[in-house]
């Protein structure tokens, strides 16, 4: 069940920049943490980053860590996934999610509770 709602995603080149957007309608944030993930077709899903909705600390993929961040307006009730320097290897639909209990840690996508609908990115040569 979708709970959370996300916009962004969109057809970029090689190099480009782009900013996904995630939001609990209706709602503050009801989570400890918000996280994102994304999904290749045929592929496990794969933990992005995730950031602390109160402190505010994040912790990134290595895969990305370079390359993305991740924020939120508290005022708002939005967080944002923030892509610099696409590659291809981007491509892929991503999720965000909120959850509360890591025993695993925050890259563990059975700890999140609520998740949203999923945005596309697809990132061209």
């Amino acid at each position: 069940q979708v709970q959370l709602r996300q916009s962004g995603g969109q057809s970029v080149q090689t190099g480009d920049s782009l900013r996904l957007f995630c939001t609990a309608p209706g709602r503050t944030w009801p989570h400890y943490a918000m996280g994102w993930f994304r999904q290749v077709p045929g592929k496990d899903r794969e933990f992005v980053g995730a950031i602390n909705w109160g402190a505010g600390n994040t912790g990134l993929a290595d895969s990305v860590k370079d390359r993305f961040s991740i924020s939120r307006n508290r005022a708002e009730n939005t967080g944002y996934l923030h892509m610099n320097n696409l590659q291809p290897e981007d491509t892929a639909v991503y999720y965000c999610a909120a959850g509360s209990g890591f025993p695993r840690g925050w890259n563990d996508a059975d700890a999140y509770r609520m998740w949203g609908q999923g945005t596309l990115v697809t990132v061209s040569s």
